[in-house]
């Protein structure tokens, strides 16, 4: 699990299109601030289909710097 708080932009390197998963999400609060969290689940081909693959939560930083990224790489 990793909270994110800044990203840093990819330079140089190769991208490809991964594989479809489920994806769930949460919204909590803790300490008065307030935080999202985004679970991947493995593959339908992996042995133990909908194990929790990865887990990432956003505070508010994190998710006005996605907001801001997201806004630029698909002009919404």
């Amino acid at each position: 699990m990793a909270l994110v708080r800044s990203f840093e932009k990819l330079d140089g390197e190769r991208f490809q299109l991964h594989e479809e998963v489920e994806a769930k999400y949460a919204v909590f609060e803790r300490d008065g601030q307030g935080f999202v969290q985004i679970n991947t689940y493995g593959r339908s081909t992996r042995e133990l289909r909908g194990k929790l693959s990865q887990s990432i939560q956003l505070d508010r930083r994190g998710a006005e710097k996605l907001a801001q990224i997201l806004r630029q790489a698909f002009d919404l």
